[in-house]
């Protein structure tokens, strides 16, 4: 029992956590709802506490904070893995390593009403992220990662700006964010990739060179240059951050009266625009620097699309022939 009342009548709250006794007395004339709350802030204040060492089941905060230490020297995107651990911290100082599958269950309750699934899947990539890195370093006996379940997502986008929503939007950005937007368009590079373009490193004769230290899956990629992207490619280097081509998108797409186009979207309407010519998918994921082609597969739609209007070419052909009343003989013109 957890609170209850001595003999001169005074009510005591004793509270057990992961182990840790904690009890307290209250005053004279404390009522059954005092200790109650009494009870609620005691188990709160324990469950946010440092837990105790338990060998080879430390607690997953400490783990998120040695995953972020280590992601300041192999992420490219070092910032980005302290957000996400921050923002899953609180559930992480709550839990053990060996109750992982319970700290995401607890995330995903908690978030679920606030967040999009891809907003906590990414968090919960973090988490399970932090937990790869203590097994391959023999902290925890097994990856307790791989209980973590991530939600489905529905948010996959189907259709992707078109070349004149491209001009709108540019029309409404200063020179240097125009040229970054054509040439994410030309290129399909991301964000961080276009903003790090230094013509007199990355630029050799007819080819674009991005080094592998400025792409996300850290590979090297080479793009042949087009007459098309040259005159943009005078404005770099750009001399504005990532953050701030994020921001001047932002506006433009409102005054463009395209509020839900996002910069990233350039990237896929690269891939929408290849596969319109014509191009397979090996060779899209090549031009965007994919490194699995079921990532590119996410574009296999319009492929299929293409497919059904060339077939549509065919069918119109032999609609004659093709009626329910079709008798084997073809009307004399």
């Amino acid at each position: 029992m957890s609170i209850w009342t001595d003999k001169q009548g005074r009510r005591h709250v004793a509270v057990m956590v992961d182990g840790q006794r904690t009890h307290r007395r209250l005053p004279p004339g404390a009522s059954a709802s005092d200790a109650k709350q009494l009870e609620a802030e005691l188990r709160k204040a324990l469950a946010t506490q440092r837990r105790p060492n338990i060998p080879g089941d430390p607690p997953l905060i400490e783990l998120l904070a040695a995953y972020v230490e280590r992601a300041q020297t192999t992420l490219r995107s070092p910032e980005t893995a302290k957000f996400h651990a921050m923002r899953a911290a609180p559930w992480a100082q709550r839990y053990r390593a060996s109750e992982a599958d319970q700290c995401a269950a607890h995330m995903v309750k908690d978030m679920v009403s606030a967040y999009k699934p891809a907003t906590i899947n990414r968090s919960l990539g973090t988490l399970k992220a932090a937990l790869t890195q203590a097994w391959r370093e023999r902290l925890i006996p097994e990856n307790y990662g791989r209980r973590i379940q991530r939600l489905p997502e529905a948010n996959e986008r189907k259709t992707y700006p078109s070349i004149e929503d491209v001009r709108s939007i540019a029309s409404h950005c200063s020179i240097q964010a125009q040229a970054a937007i054509w040439i994410a368009l030309l290129t399909g590079a991301r964000r961080g990739e276009v903003c790090n373009i230094d013509p007199a490193q990355h630029i050799h004769g007819d080819r674009l060179d991005i080094p592998a230290s400025h792409t996300k899956t850290l590979r090297h990629k080479s793009l042949p240059i087009i007459a098309p992207m040259r005159p943009w490619l005078k404005h770099f280097p750009l001399g504005i951050t990532a953050d701030g081509i994020k921001s001047a998108f932002r506006r433009a797409r409102i005054k463009a009266g395209l509020p839900t186009v996002r910069f990233h979207d350039l990237r896929h309407a690269c891939a929408s625009l290849l596969i319109e010519a014509g191009e397979d998918l090996y060779t899209v994921g090549e031009v965007l620097g994919h490194t699995n082609i079921q990532t590119t597969k996410r574009y296999a739609h319009l492929q299929l699309a293409k497919k059904r209007s060339a077939l549509d070419k065919i069918g119109d052909a032999i609609a004659e022939d093709c009626t329910a009343d079709y008798t084997g003989q073809r009307k004399s013109t």
